[in-house]
Parts: structure tokens; C-alpha cells; sequence
């Protein structure tokens, strides 16, 4: 028998062990490696929350743009306009309805997106409902009829329509009021600036931050007391509720609620700086724009840069930071101002 046969060294080429497909599957190993490079960097990238903008510069630049005065209310619907321009335009574009990684991958930023949106939803309900009508059995401007539709579509429909389309028809409606609203010759375009009417969007505003600095507080949990029929001796609820229950956030979803909280105050400062501008009158009349200013100024921490990886959720006098009751505290200040803004717009 010859010996050497078995002696010989394996050719893994000629066997099918090396060649073209070991060069294949490393092309293959480099490429995947390759878009996995490109996705991170792209998350780390569009992992960003656009910055604070001039509301009156960016009124005068869209006025500018369309050759028209700065009549009040144009302010307040220049800043809506922007909001909602930057949820599509921003750096990674909108991301809440990505089907594809790294969109899929990522929630802060989706979840910051459905923050704004929630008050471009009800700033776009106020100017239906109130701001562009002068008495409840005025008419409804056509256009902030059919913009609040678009901004209540689906924000995760990826096609068929998708999410991006009927928002930018929302912005194209509310672009044409904008129009008609500085335009002598259309005088059924209008911006009322009345304390009744301010007082109708502070309620929801208040409305909205009052659950946000709940569902924040729920982070390291809490045992609350039934208060739902309290104040009110002949109310009288659905169904029975327990005496006391505990709420806590999951944690999985202590840094969504976080995220949402910076998206909403992120769109409210401006709202709230534009509504200071086209409100100004009625503000100084009741003496509450001082008011409206120190709101704005308890917003802006809201903004600040968050300095750790990860949203903290240490106890609440533990070794380590919470930043969602951080956040918290901020918010249920200016909840509490808002209240009393509201009680001061009322009074005669």
C-alpha cells in the first residue's frame, strides 16, 4: 500500500472547502458587518432633537417668503407650520413609521416626535375650534377643517398613504390660511386673539402636562389615592374603582415617557413664545404677560442637554439621579401656572 497517499496533505480547494466560496462567504461576512457600520452610525446620527428656533424670525422669513405683512395670529401659525415642518425635515427625516433599520431600531426620537405631535394636534383643534371663529356659530375655516384631519392621521402608516403625505397636506392647508389670513381681500380669514379663546387652549395644555408629570412621577412608583369623585358629593362613576392603587412605568418604557415629556415641552415653549407675540394686547390688559414669560422661562430647563447615555431612574433621594422626576418637577410648575394664567384670564 502506498503510504504516501494517506500521508498526503488535504487540497480543500479541489474537495470544495476553500477556493471561490470561502471568498464568497467572507465578501458576505464583510458586507453584513459593512451595513451593520452604517446603521450605527446613521442611529447615533439621527439620534438627535432639532434645536430651539426664533418664533418672530421665523415668522418674518415665511412672511417675507410670501410677500406679506405680519398680521397677528401670523405668528402663532408661522411657529405651527415650523413644528410640523420639523418632524419631516429634521436630520433622519421622520422616523416614527421606519419599517428598516436603523429606524426600526431606535425609540427616543419617535417617541420625541409623538410629543410634538400631540401639540401641533391640539394647536391645529384650537385654531378650528377657536382661534379662527369669533362666536360659536361662526363657521369653520375650510382649510384648519381639513389640516386638523391630516395631523390626526395614523403617525405610523408607512405607504398607502403614508404618515409624511397627510402631514404635509396638513402643512399645505394650514400654509393657505396663512395666506388668506394677511390678505385684505380675504376677510373671512381670521386670527382672534381674546381671552376666552386662550383660556380654551391653556385647558387642554393643562390638561396634557397634568398627565405627563403623572405618568414621569410613576417611574419609581406610588400609591395614590382614589380622588376621582372627590370635591362633588352627588358624583357618581361607571364602575367602582379601589380605594388606593399603585402606578409605576415599566421600565422598559421609563425613557418613552421621558422622550415624549422633551417632545411636547419642546413644541409648547414655542407655541407659548408665539402666543405672547399675537396675545400680547389681551396679556398686558389683564397684566399677565409676566405670566406668560416666567412659564416660558420654567420650560427652558425642560430643554437642557441630557449629559448620561441612558435615562436615569435612580429612587428619589437614592445615590443616583431620576431624571424623569427632573423632569417631573419642571412640568408640574408650570402646570400649576398655567392654572393660575387660566384664573387670571378670567377675571373681568
Amino acid at each position: 500500500m502506498n503510504w504516501k497517499f494517506w500521508r498526503a496533505k488535504p487540497n480543500f480547494k479541489t474537495h470544495g472547502f476553500g477556493g471561490p466560496g470561502k471568498r464568497a462567504a467572507k465578501a458576505v461576512t464583510g458586507l453584513v458587518l459593512a451595513y451593520l457600520g452604517a446603521c450605527a452610525f446613521l442611529a447615533w446620527w439621527w439620534d438627535d432633537e432639532p434645536p430651539l428656533f426664533d418664533v418672530r424670525q421665523n415668522a418674518a422669513l415665511q412672511s417675507k417668503a410670501k410677500d406679506q405683512a405680519i398680521v397677528i395670529g401670523a405668528t402663532t401659525t408661522a411657529t405651527l407650520i415650523r413644528l410640523a415642518e420639523t418632524l419631516l425635515e429634521k436630520r433622519g427625516g421622520y422616523l416614527s413609521n421606519d419599517l428598516f433599520p436603523p429606524g426600526l431600531w431606535m425609540d427616543n426620537v419617535p417617541n420625541w416626535e409623538f410629543g410634538v405631535l400631540v401639540q401641533i394636534r391640539d394647536a391645529a383643534r384650537a385654531y378650528r375650534i377657536d382661534f379662527a371663529r369669533s362666536q360659536s356659530q361662526s363657521k369653520e375655516d375650510a382649510d384648519l377643517q381639513l389640516a386638523e384631519g391630516q395631523f390626526f392621521f395614523d403617525n405610523s402608516s408607512w405607504i398607502f398613504p403614508s404618515t409624511e403625505g397627510e402631514y404635509r397636506q396638513g402643512i399645505r392647508h394650514v400654509n393657505a390660511y396663512l395666506r388668506r389670513l394677511a390678505d385684505p381681500a380675504e376677510p373671512g380669514a381670521q386670527f382672534y386673539a381674546r381671552a376666552d379663546n386662550l383660556q380654551q387652549w391653556l385647558q387642554g395644555v393643562e390638561t396634557r402636562l397634568g398627565s405627563l408629570a403623572q405618568r414621569l412621577s410613576a417611574s419609581v412608583g406610588k400609591r395614590q389615592l382614589n380622588i376621582d369623585l372627590a370635591g362633588d358629593a352627588a358624583a357618581v362613576q361607571a364602575t367602582d374603582a379601589p380605594g388606593e392603587q399603585e402606578y409605576k412605568t415599566p421600565w422598559l418604557e421609563i425613557d418613552d415617557v421621558f422622550y415624549q415629556a422633551r417632545g411636547q415641552t419642546w413644541a409648547l415653549l414655542h407655541l407659548l413664545r408665539a402666543i405672547e407675540h399675537d396675545f400680547g394686547d389681551v396679556l398686558d390688559n389683564k397684566n399677565a404677560r409676566v405670566s406668560v414669560q416666567q412659564i416660558i422661562r420654567d420650560l427652558e430647563p425642560t430643554q437642557d442637554t441630557l449629559w448620561s447615555p441612558v435615562v436615569l431612574n435612580g429612587s428619589g433621594m437614592g445615590f443616583l439621579a431620576n431624571h424623569s422626576l427632573v423632569m417631573a418637577s419642571h412640568i408640574s410648575r408650570v402646570n400649576a401656572a398655567i392654572i393660575d394664567l387660566r384664573s387670571l384670564l378670567a377675571q373681568g
